[in-house]
């Protein structure tokens, strides 16, 4: 797998419903009523119910993963939250090469909402197999 800097890495795109949030709740143990309780988040100034941060983080993981296959191992990954995302609205995660050393890549990684916000952005480290 040979990779260079600014190579975009195929996009994955998610369609989180509140069926999902549930869920996760469920998974995760992240049973704060902003997730699960429109009446509740719009109580506390949201548009409705929200997707939970480790959701999205998990979603870009998945991007990162699903594009390094078999073909190397993922040592490190971060993101920060920077907006709201809803279900029901795509939520659109990309990401491209910002450096390559060798085996070692480093990926800027972001997710989206449907105008092109950058809500979740982060960074991750692959080690390329050879």
């Amino acid at each position: 797998m040979t990779v260079k800097v600014g190579d975009e890495i195929p996009e994955l795109v998610k369609h989180p419903t509140t069926r999902q949030l549930v869920q996760y709740a469920g998974a995760q143990g992240d049973f704060y009523e902003i997730h699960y309780d429109q009446d509740y988040a719009r109580s506390v100034a949201l548009p409705g119910v929200i997707l939970h941060g480790l959701l999205k983080a998990a979603f870009l993981g998945q991007l990162v993963t699903d594009w390094l296959g078999d073909r190397g191992t993922l040592k490190t990954f971060e993101v920060s939250y920077r907006g709201i995302d809803r279900p029901g609205r795509p939520y659109r995660c990309r990401g491209k090469v910002v450096k390559a050393d060798g085996r070692d890549v480093e990926l800027e990684v972001w997710g989206e909402d449907p105008d092109g916000n950058r809500t979740t952005v982060g960074s991750a480290t692959v080690l390329i197999g050879e």
